[in-house]
């Protein structure tokens, strides 16, 4: 089971971290992804991170203000989100699938197994 929180409403320029709390799964064998959707528009990939937490991918959209990160100690998955726009407002959502490459990294929704049930960030301007 994944369970995101940590959203909320900011002001455009803040800063958000979002958690994914992970229980009765693989954790440390699993490549981890944050996904969100825009009401109306299709979900969209964010940002990866491979099961030992060296290897990441973000979409461009996002880069250079998001970082994700893990803690496998905590089995837990994190989404750092500064300088925020109001075009970030989304329900963002976290995904897991297990992965035997610990090279890998995945940016499609449909190479994921498991999803939380999100959690909403709002960005005002």
């Amino acid at each position: 089971q994944l369970q995101a929180y940590g959203g909320g409403l900011v002001q455009a320029g803040s800063s958000l971290r979002l958690s994914c709390a992970t229980s009765g799964l693989t954790f440390t064998y699993n490549a981890r992804g944050w996904f969100r959707q825009a009401p109306g528009k299709e979900r969209e990939f964010v940002a990866a991170i491979n099961r030992s937490g060296f290897k990441t991918l973000s979409a461009d959209s996002v880069k250079g203000r998001f970082t994700i990160s893990r803690d496998n100690a905590t089995n837990t998955v994190y989404l750092q989100m500064n300088s925020l726009k109001p075009e970030d407002t989304a329900v963002y959502y976290c995904a897991s699938r297990p992965s035997l490459n610990d090279d890998d990294v995945y940016s499609l929704d449909n190479q994921y197994r498991d999803w939380g049930q999100g959690t909403q960030v709002t960005v005002s301007s």
